[in-house]
């Protein structure tokens, strides 16, 4: 019996001490969730993305354009100089300039709006724009507004001086223009050694020719990593996040089909909601030297 006693009492012992540990267990597993939660809102590029001084209209597309992951993965931290080409009315800039205001730079590199044969588009932006950063120079007010428009402007920041040069969804009217490759030359110019270029372009479908894409706005990967290393860019990486693998990429006015710009109203509206933003690829090169 005294035997039988003590095996009772080190089974007794038993379950309160293993109940024990696994009590201590998904405590610090919870703390270590709250920790990273805490870490995550304290995050200054997550708090520019959260903050209430977003445009409304701007702030229901971040499930398209993936803001967090794009910036973190071109490397993009606060005490860096950025030079975004062509931010059109500020989606990008209202997220960037105040998370760089403190302890970097942001440079706009605007679509010149006074040049000859400046389009109205660049026109409007410019001033939109404009209006937007006196509005608000609480987060917008250290801003520097730079002009780009080759061969005429192509300093876009101090030569050398730029961290990281981004451009979003803008290679396809360059194209169009036919001075896409200056574009990039202005790029490389502007970066430090080791520097970082950022691209978001509408995705082609592989081998589509020069003509479909000035046609329809999609651009061939390729054909984009040939400009990039024709100005002397190195390929650094690409990452999946505004991949949309319900984009056809066959529509009747182009990308413009899809929101935002919804090229043909009304017309099968909800279908082209429910595919959503375009196909994006997103490619990260880097300026040779360092």
């Amino acid at each position: 019996m005294a035997a039988s006693r003590t095996l009772a009492i080190a089974g007794d012992n038993a379950v309160p001490s293993t109940l024990s540990v696994r009590a201590a267990l998904l405590l610090m597993l919870a703390a270590v969730a709250v920790s990273a939660v805490a870490a995550d809102t304290q995050d200054p590029l997550v708090a520019a993305i959260a903050s209430p001084s977003r445009t409304p209209k701007f702030t229901v597309r971040d499930q398209y354009r993936h803001p967090l992951e794009t910036l973190r993965f071109f490397g993009v931290r606060p005490n860096q100089t950025v030079v975004e080409i062509w931010p059109g009315r500020g989606w990008y800039m209202e997220i960037l300039a105040p998370y760089l205001r403190e302890q970097g730079k942001y440079y706009a590199a605007i679509e010149a709006p006074g040049v000859a044969g400046a389009a109205k588009e660049a026109k409007d932006n410019a001033a939109v724009l404009r209006k937007r950063i006196a509005d608000d120079p609480t987060h917008l007010g250290k801003v520097v507004v730079t002009e780009l428009h080759p061969p005429q402007l192509t300093e876009i920041c101090p030569p050398g001086t730029a961290d990281v040069v981004l451009t979003f969804r803008n290679v396809h009217n360059w194209l169009a223009t036919g001075d896409q490759q200056a574009h990039f030359n202005a790029f490389f110019k502007a970066l430090k050694p080791g520097g970082v270029l950022g691209v978001v372009e509408h995705r082609a479908k592989p081998g589509t020719s020069l003509e479909e894409m000035r046609k329809s706005g999609y651009m061939d990967e390729d054909y984009i990593k040939k400009l990039a290393g024709t100005a002397g860019f190195r390929f650094d990486a690409e990452s999946p996040i505004n991949n949309n693998p319900k984009d056809t990429k066959d529509y009747p006015e182009g990308v413009w089909t899809l929101p935002p710009t919804l090229g043909l109203g009304d017309k099968d509206r909800d279908k082209y909601l429910a595919i959503g933003e375009s196909d994006r690829m997103t490619l990260r090169f880097v300026k040779p030297g360092r």
